[in-house]
């Protein structure tokens, strides 16, 4: 009998130490799989002038980082399973911890520089934006801080990497510090999202046009999800972080979190160069001196300007072609694209 549980118990051991280390790579493939797809996407339907964007670039730097982030995940948990008495190098996995902890403020201020379509650097004067500006700042700053003690106190100098991997459970439980940068990371996410809402709202109350009101509800809607998720995954690392001694469960919400985070950002990206590959390709060339929608006053033969031409959001006016707004519901609303580009 002993003969026939012993294999058993050697099987049943080896599947519970390997647990953990297979949930990181299905997680981390299933998101990686997502998010490069997400890429290909976006780059299928952006223009050159989207490509152009800063904040393009930033929602490209952030999936390489998160795709990153994969990769080292199923480096080290692969590793663990295929030979689990050769892990990874300790600098690959400290790599691995560090990549995983800090990305998600490159993500917040993603979400951050929305204010600036709203606040344009160079028509906002600088006393506004400090104000607006010095919260987020002062409080990403001390996250930094913050994840650069807990580091300080995981890693030792001579530990190897089965010592740090043991040493998880220590520097899991109740950590303050770890709880502290996930309670900020919420205020700095609150903040960015109300703000951004709350001026969006108010710039934006008065239009009634069908198209532009459709699209601004849609970036509500958008900016809103953005924050949720995260949220609510943030509550839940803090939930396990002060009930569960283990951190393998809180560890694996964190990946998914940081992954989630990039989609979020993302999906928003999409949408806007989505609409806008679908806009570039409508529109009648410049130099094509017959276009498919001409203006009224153009056939006219009048320079004026014609009614409900100028619309007015805040202290801007934007000049509204009315034929083409009336082609395209509105997307040639200047003012609901700068803000969208900016989700």
């Amino acid at each position: 009998m002993s003969s026939i549980t012993s294999p058993e118990a050697v099987i049943n051991e080896f599947t519970d130490e390997i647990r953990p280390s297979l949930d990181y790579v299905l997680a981390s493939t299933a998101c990686s799989a997502c998010l490069f797809t997400l890429l290909v996407v976006l780059f299928g339907f952006s223009t050159k002038e989207s490509r152009r964007r800063v904040v393009f670039q930033l929602n490209v730097f952030a999936i390489c980082v998160a795709l990153t982030l994969g990769i080292l995940t199923g480096l080290n948990s692969g590793k663990a399973i295929v030979d689990p008495f050769n892990p990874v190098s300790t600098g690959v996995y400290i790599t691995a911890v560090v990549f995983a902890l800090y990305p998600p403020l490159l993500y917040d201020s993603i979400l951050l520089a929305r204010l600036f379509a709203l606040y344009p650097v160079a028509s906002t004067p600088s006393f506004i934006l400090v104000k607006i500006f010095a919260f987020p700042f002062c409080i990403k700053c001390a996250r930094v801080v913050v994840i650069a003690l807990w580091l300080n106190d995981y890693i030792e100098p001579g530990l190897t990497t089965q010592a740090l991997v043991q040493n998880q459970s220590a520097n899991w439980y109740r950590n303050p510090r770890m709880t502290a940068e996930w309670t900020m990371q919420m205020a700095d996410n609150l903040y960015s999202v109300s703000f951004f809402l709350y001026n969006l709202h108010v710039r934006t109350s008065s239009i009634r046009i069908g198209g532009i009101s459709e699209r601004i509800r849609q970036i509500f809607y958008i900016s809103v999800a953005n924050f949720v998720f995260p949220l609510l995954f943030n509550i839940v690392q803090i939930i396990l972080i002060t009930t569960d001694r283990s951190p393998h469960t809180g560890a694996l919400v964190l990946l998914i979190n940081n992954f989630l985070a990039v989609v979020g950002v993302l999906c928003a990206t999409l949408w806007f160069s989505g609409s806008e590959w679908v806009r570039s390709r409508k529109e009648p060339s410049s130099d094509d001196p017959f276009p498919l929608s001409p203006s009224p006053c153009r056939i006219n033969g009048t320079d004026r300007k014609c009614e409900n031409e100028i619309v007015v959001i805040g202290r801007r006016s934007i000049t509204l072609d009315t034929a083409d707004f009336a082609r395209w519901g509105g997307d040639k609303f200047q003012a609901a694209t700068n803000i969208s580009d900016e989700v």
